[in-house]
């Protein structure tokens, strides 16, 4: 309780800071409890209570002043701070910080939040103190929430209100093991406050011509860390090259095709693993631990981001690890038309590998 009130002090001084900077931006604060699904048996153990906790957002709306915002019918961007008690001593609190957009529909009676940010977890996995938290491997996890809210603003003076569903997912992505991971599904309730007394009018300008651009030639290079399953088997570092095409179908989206080759140094260590340890599995030693993979994707371009997801197929597969097929979903920034960096999660269905740190050209 006094970590909530010393949380909620500290966001009531930017709400008063924040007021001075008067510029179509509006904040929220929604009070949320729900629980933890069961995703996977083994965190079973863990689920005893009904989360509950806070988010705090920082909203900025747009008007139609670029070509980017009337195509998506003029989203909000923002930050948002997210505390939660997760009601269970083993799992411990978790404290958020993310970047998100908010998504209009219906008359922008509905709206759309999809957020990603890092979360602090105090009570993460200890082999000594905290071996029962299979859930966090870290005290640092990559963290996405979703939320889907009815809003309604101005109702009384500046004030408005937003209930609806919020999906909150904490991961660490195999960076260390274990990793479980967490989702908790909620129900939220909340206030918003605007801080202009007026808004700005709707910019209504784009023509939406045909658009059309020559395929376009990506090289990209990813990095990062992670480990196997196996708890203490140790953090290594992959490298993944990519080369693919892509043909932008509109404004807003193109498609991909492309290989992949990974250098997975962690499957150096699971496979001489598995070969000294588990005879059943059949392992001789000998493997090679890289992979290469074919991949159809799409990205979805909003402003100087986009959002990328990827299906791919390992066509060079010597050592069994999670299956033949792979996804990659993530965020891209441009710098310029040509260089982009990116931050992607890697996953053989709902089971996390990697996250890839990137870099690349577009040609």
């Amino acid at each position: 309780m006094r970590n909530l009130l010393s949380s909620i002090l500290l966001l009531m001084s930017i709400v008063l800071y924040g007021q001075q900077e008067k510029d179509n931006t509006y904040f929220d604060l929604n009070y949320f409890a729900g629980n933890i699904a069961l995703h996977n048996n083994s965190i079973a153990h863990l689920i005893k209570g009904h989360p509950e906790g806070f988010i705090f957002s920082w909203n900025k709306k747009t008007f139609g002043n670029e070509a980017w915002e009337q195509r998506y019918n003029y989203p909000d961007y923002g930050a948002s701070f997210i505390y939660q008690d997760l009601k269970n001593e083993t799992l411990g609190d978790n404290y958020g910080l993310y970047a998100h957009y908010n998504f209009y529909f219906f008359k922008r009676n509905a709206m759309l939040r999809i957020g990603q940010g890092l979360s602090y977890s105090t009570n993460p996995y200890d082999k000594i103190e905290n071996p029962k938290n299979v859930a966090f491997g870290s005290d640092i996890l990559s963290s996405t929430y979703v939320m889907l809210n009815y809003k309604k603003e101005r109702i009384f003076n500046r004030f408005g209100i937003q209930t609806g569903v919020t999906l909150i997912h904490y991961s660490n992505a195999n960076v260390k093991a274990p990793n479980t991971s967490v989702n908790t599904i909620a129900f939220n309730l909340g206030l918003n406050y605007q801080l202009e007394a007026e808004e700005n009018e709707f910019v209504e300008t784009v023509d939406e011509e045909k658009f059309t651009e020559n395929i376009k030639y990506n090289f990209a290079f990813r990095s990062g860390i992670n480990e196997s399953d196996v708890i203490g088997s140790g953090q290594f570092p992959f490298y993944v090259l990519s080369g693919y095409a892509d043909k932008r179908l509109s404004h807003v989206s193109a498609i991909q095709f492309g290989a992949d080759v990974f250098f997975s140094n962690f499957l150096k260590e699971l496979i001489y693993y598995q070969s000294v340890s588990l005879p059943e599995e059949n392992v001789s030693g000998d493997e090679d631990y890289k992979r290469v993979g074919l991949f159809v994707g799409h990205e979805l371009f909003i402003n100087r981001m986009s959002v990328e997801s990827q299906l791919g197929y390992y066509v060079y597969y010597p050592f069994d690890f999670e299956g033949r097929t792979y996804i990659r979903i993530g965020l891209k920034r441009y710098f310029g038309k040509n260089l982009f960096g990116a931050v992607t999660l890697k996953s053989h269905g709902a089971k996390a590998e990697a996250v890839e740190f990137g870099i690349g050209v577009r040609l």
